[in-house]
């Protein structure tokens, strides 16, 4: 049976910094013709007029927990969660139960994206002190990259050791991600709020404890490592002032081969949310000070931030309820994260054109993926119908993530998506999810 043909009347379309008014019409999941009238018809026909067409968000980091911790949650949950944000593609972290550390453990998971995702999916290969054989047997142009945990996280996966570190950075022939944060000077920390709190230290210290020093010592190590060995170096969650010094704006993205995300809790929060929302927002690296919230804003409006992503990172309300080195870092967010940077369009904070910039374009360019993260003729029909005007509240009813709850519970924001398609499939479309279609596996030009 053919794929329905599909056309946007009337749509106001966001792509490479302009929005025009225009027809854009689907065939066979790719975009086949974007005019100011198209005089033929499709099989479905969606009006437009007042609504906004963006290509479809490419989150860059997440953690959707399988295999082995789907109680937090699972490919099938969060990529369902993720459509109905505006999400069209994910790349997913390798810190799962048992890591993906092995050729075969990744293939796994690219078995399980097959089978349960609406979105498009890709899966990092883990890296540890010592299996760069197994990372070099695993990555091939359907794989995003090799994630190295510099700083220790959810999962376990630290890798500390130097000579793993220059072996990893000199023979690793694709893009490296890298989670920083230097465990030396977070252990220092940790040691000196128990001497004085014990167990019970107030969650107000995150950001004391995993420091804005921590984050920029290991920032500082693998841009020196990658500037050696000319590696591809990608540095995730970019959460200080102090390391915007470390990247460049003064060239192309497509030139960079050392580029940097920020992900939209460390946008939106800042430490004085910790009052309210406490272990609700403890995530690694921390949220940081308003002098540091403003200047990540900055920094992604000059371009020495290119990518924003959301390190959707779930756990259960129980597990986040529990004391400071109890409760698990990370937050729930992909559902939310257009919603979060409309709420700074409407500040009057970035345009439309930026916010498309860096979740859609800059993702495609950063990573190399085929076909996708624009609205072209030719591409991959993976695009977002948005009412950027229309209220919508945060509700326990309409949070689709696994874990039901979101530090963003209750509040309205302005701004809503009406329509996801993933390769020209209306997956998320008047309020219901059509979940007998799936998504592709990312490909990526190297």
């Amino acid at each position: 049976m053919s794929q329905p043909s599909v056309i946007v009347r009337d749509v106001q379309v966001v792509n490479r910094g302009t929005i025009r008014i225009a027809d854009v019409y689907i065939k066979d999941g790719i975009i086949d013709k974007i005019a100011t009238s198209i005089g033929h018809s499709a099989d479905i026909e969606i009006d437009g007029t007042g609504k906004h067409l963006i290509p479809g968000i490419i989150d860059t980091q997440v953690h959707f927990r399988e295999p082995g911790l789907t109680h937090k949650a699972n490919i099938y949950s969060e990529a369902r969660a993720a459509v109905m944000g505006g999400v069209t593609s994910f790349m997913e972290m390798p810190n799962t139960k048992p890591p993906a550390i092995t050729k075969e453990l990744l293939e796994q998971k690219y078995a399980i994206g097959a089978a349960n995702s609406v979105a498009n999916y890709s899966f990092f290969m883990g890296a540890t002190n010592d299996n760069v054989e197994e990372v070099l047997r695993a990555i091939s142009d359907e794989v995003c990259g090799v994630k190295i945990f510099m700083g220790s996280s959810t999962g376990n996966m630290l890798v500390d050791h130097p000579t793993a570190l220059h072996t990893l950075f000199s023979e690793i022939p694709i893009l490296i991600s890298t989670h920083c944060e230097d465990e030396q000077t977070i252990k220092r920390n940790e040691a000196a709020y128990l001497a004085s709190y014990g167990e019970e230290i107030p969650m107000v210290y995150h950001p004391e404890i995993r420091s804005v020093q921590a984050c920029l010592l290991s920032s500082e190590m693998a841009i020196s490592l990658a500037k050696s060995y000319g590696t591809r170096l990608h540095i995730l969650h970019i959460s200080t002032a102090d390391e915007l010094k470390l990247f460049n704006n003064s060239i192309p993205l497509k030139e960079k081969r050392i580029t940097s995300e920020v992900c939209v809790h460390h946008l939106y929060f800042n430490s004085n949310d910790y009052e309210s929302l406490g272990s609700l927002i403890k995530c690694n690296p921390a949220i940081k000070s308003v002098d540091h919230q403003t200047a990540l804003l900055q920094g992604l409006l000059s371009d020495k931030l290119d990518i924003i992503a959301t390190d959707h990172a779930p756990h259960t309300l129980a597990e986040k309820q529990q004391n400071y080195f109890s409760a698990p870092s990370g937050v729930p967010l992909v559902q939310h994260s257009l919603q979060i940077m409309l709420d700074f369009y409407h500040k009057g904070l970035i345009t439309l054109e930026k916010i498309v910039e860096k979740m859609s374009h800059s993702p495609a360019e950063c990573f190399g993926i085929k076909n996708r993260g624009y609205i072209e003729e030719g591409f991959a029909a993976d695009v977002a119908i948005v009412d950027i005007n229309i209220p919508y509240q945060i509700t326990a009813e309409n949070i689709a993530y696994h874990c039901k709850w979101s530090p963003l519970l209750g509040k309205t924001m302005k701004g809503a998506v009406l329509t996801t398609m993933v390769n020209g499939n209306l997956v998320w479309h008047d309020g219901q999810i059509k979940e007998d279609v799936k998504g592709e596996r990312l490909k990526f030009i190297r």
